[in-house]
């Protein structure tokens, strides 16, 4: 008789239920496993072998074949351990083959017999649930799987409480559900920042509408602390997207105990990011920095530092909001719909345009350092502002303006408006609209539409560009209350659009 246990492995966020087929027949003791598996299932002959040892059990003196179906699929990553032992188990009539017969099982094994956590077993979790069965995963991934809904959760810490629960002897109990509040974390305060009031109307406007802001200036003139006190003026997360990214850091086994992110992601990767680090990929395909960031926000500080190859991987995502990752053996995609926001120097010594700190290569420096950045990306930005030093007359004035939470109150008021206009339309910002959906919510009055026109034609804007103008306008009209785009609003975000870059 053969054992079987279902398990699944992952393509992107996805889950592909697997057959584990365990056989013990006559013939020279062997232990072998086939069906595609890469160097982390192959090793699992040893693992398994030691935790029964561990145990007090010994594989019989059989040809042992572990076969995973389908064969064609590759396999990947330690989950595996747990649903090989049980088929063995089971072959070996330790536990009855009824006992794992409805569940999907995933777990790795130590030397000892303990079960040891593994990522992707929410998704993995929803994945039985659709099948109608429980699911058996470590005791450090139980919590995780209760979000997957009302299913069987069995969660041991070592492989023989396990088997006591099948053989009756001892209850494993159902783990219990992490808080649901998410824990206070102390941001830095808006009000902290000295001057630079247009910087922060800007980075408002951003936060409102979930726009990509790039911001160009000096070096110490305040790009790095306005890009930090971006998060706090955020909403949470709501329901479906708390599970969009809960399931990617899941995968990337990157979830922090057991709960549900709550937060928008902040992720803010070194420049010297290769393009799989950033975009998603490499030998064991896996989720990138954008894909990190889904639902949230990616900051690139000191932007033209980042190889521009990998910078322009960024121009596909940026306008679909997924990546497809496409190699010789792997073809998945990863969601990737973040608000980026960039930070650069006008040049190499950072100090283009003034007289006494600028080398003396300039302005040829700053041109060929704003050239790593290609226009095409430059113009996916909805707002591109120059950031200026801040006069040492203004860093002597106490701390004030307004606080974070001030400014937040207007960003969620503004959020709460387009989260009502766009119920209909699967999208939640401005950021978002396109289409029929833009000129219906930013339908222009005479004198905004021909101002726009005008301006589009004197600083010769894309359609990209000209739809990304509506957007922006449309939310400064959020944000002041208002149910029409005005001419008014349509001149402050024409001012925002002033390109960055010079050749």
């Amino acid at each position: 008789m053969t054992a079987r246990v279902t398990t699944v492995a992952f393509a992107g966020i996805d889950t592909i239920p697997v057959d584990v087929q365990v056989q013990m027949a006559s013939g020279l003791p062997a232990f072998t496993v086939v069906g595609l598996p890469d160097k982390a299932v192959s090793e699992a002959r040893e693992r398994v072998r030691s935790a029964l040892s561990a145990m007090g059990l010994a594989l019989p003196p059989k040809r042992i074949t572990i076969n995973l179906a389908p064969a064609d699929l590759l396999k990947e990553g330690s989950h595996f351990d747990l649903p090989i032992a049980l088929g063995l188990l089971a072959e070996m009539d330790v536990i009855g083959h009824e006992d794992i017969a409805s569940f999907v099982v995933l777990g790795e094994l130590g030397l000892d017999g303990s079960v040891t956590g593994v990522g992707g077993v929410l998704p993995a979790a929803m994945q039985a649930n659709s099948m109608e069965r429980g699911i058996i995963c470590p005791v450090d991934n139980g919590a995780e799987a209760l979000w997957a809904g009302e299913l069987e959760i069995l969660a041991p810490s070592r492989l023989t409480t396990l088997i006591n629960h099948f053989k009756g002897t001892q209850i494993l109990p159902r783990p219990k559900m992490p808080k649901t509040e998410p824990s206070p974390i102390s941001l830095p305060d808006l009000r902290d920042i000295k001057g630079q009031e247009s910087a922060k109307r800007a980075l408002e406007i951003a936060a409102a509408g979930g726009h990509n802001l790039l911001m160009s200036g000096p070096p110490g003139s305040g790009k790095s602390m306005l890009a930090a006190r971006l998060p706090g003026l955020l909403p949470e997360l709501d329901a479906r997207q708390a599970l969009e990214t809960t399931v990617i850091h899941s995968v990337s086994g990157m979830l922090p105990e057991g709960g549900l992110i709550r937060t928008r992601p902040f992720r803010s990767p070194h420049h010297s990011a290769s393009m799989p680090a950033l975009v998603g990929g490499g030998h064991r395909v896996r989720p990138g920095e954008i894909s990190l960031a889904h639902n949230g926000v990616l900051f690139l500080d000191e932007l033209p530092e980042f190889q521009r190859n990998v910078l322009d991987a960024l121009r596909q995502p940026l306008e679909t909001g997924q990546v497809s990752v496409a190699r010789a053996n792997a073809h998945v995609t990863y969601p990737a719909r973040v608000q980026l926001v960039a930070a650069m120097n006008p040049c190499r010594c950072g100090y283009l345009g003034d007289n006494d700190l600028a080398c003396t290569r300039a302005p040829r420096c700053g041109e060929d350092y704003q050239a790593r950045i290609s226009g095409p990306l430059l113009d996916r930005f909805d707002i591109q502002i120059d950031v200026p030093a801040v006069r040492p007359e203004e860093l002597d004035l106490p701390s004030g303006g307004e606080t974070t939470q001030t400014v937040r109150d207007r960003v969620l008021a503004a959020r709460t408006v387009q989260s009502l206009r766009y119920k209909n339309d699967h999208i939640s910002t401005n950021a978002e609209a396109d289409g029929e959906v833009l000129q219906t919510a930013a339908a222009l009055d005479t004198d905004g539409r021909g101002l726009l026109q005008d301006a589009a034609r004197q600083m010769r804007l894309s359609a990209r560009g000209y739809h990304r103008v509506l957007r922006v306008a449309r939310t400064i009209a959020d944000l002041a209350g208002m149910d029409g785009v005005k001419r008014s609003h349509v001149a402050e975000a024409l001012g925002y659009r002033r390109m960055v870059y010079r050749r």
